[in-house]
């Protein structure tokens, strides 16, 4: 498939989005991470495949979003690893799915507690103003795997 520079372009805008979230999450920004989706976006939290689960969280606008972003406040420390990734572009509008593992340390009753998850997002991106945004994202978590953790 021959691609042009536009959609490569789009493509590595709509990767760099991933990406700040993540980076916005673990550094403990939710003003920037939320400020990262459109004024009107949607968020659901699924446990397990959407086709047969319905949300357990759904957030709308970012004052949510900002909102539910100050909990990651509550770990020692996170990090989120992306990895595979596939975006389609097409005009203004783009679909993509990314995998990724979110580590969160936390402290409970005087034990580290690390917690990893295997997530999946499912993103409808907008261009706003010549700015990729996300305008709605399914986040699947596939599995967790807590453990206490040794420094």
């Amino acid at each position: 498939m021959i691609r042009t520079p536009q959609e490569l372009s789009d493509r590595i805008a709509i990767r760099e989005l991933v990406d700040a979230y993540s980076r916005h999450a673990d550094r403990r920004d939710p003003a920037r991470q939320a400020a990262l989706f459109t004024k009107h976006a949607h968020l659901a939290t699924y446990s397990g495949d959407p086709a047969t689960n319905s949300p357990d969280v759904e957030l709308n606008g970012r004052a949510e979003l900002h909102n539910a972003f100050e909990s990651l406040k509550n770990h020692t420390a996170t990090t989120h690893l992306n990895g595979q990734s596939t975006i389609d572009v097409d005009g203004d509008r783009a679909t993509g799915e990314t995998y990724c593992l979110a580590h969160h340390l936390s402290e409970h009753e005087g034990e580290r507690i690390l917690m990893v998850m295997a997530i999946r997002y499912f993103d409808v991106f907008v261009r706003v103003d010549g700015t990729w945004q996300f305008d709605d994202r399914a986040l699947i978590i596939d599995w967790v795997d807590s453990r206490t953790s040794h420094s």
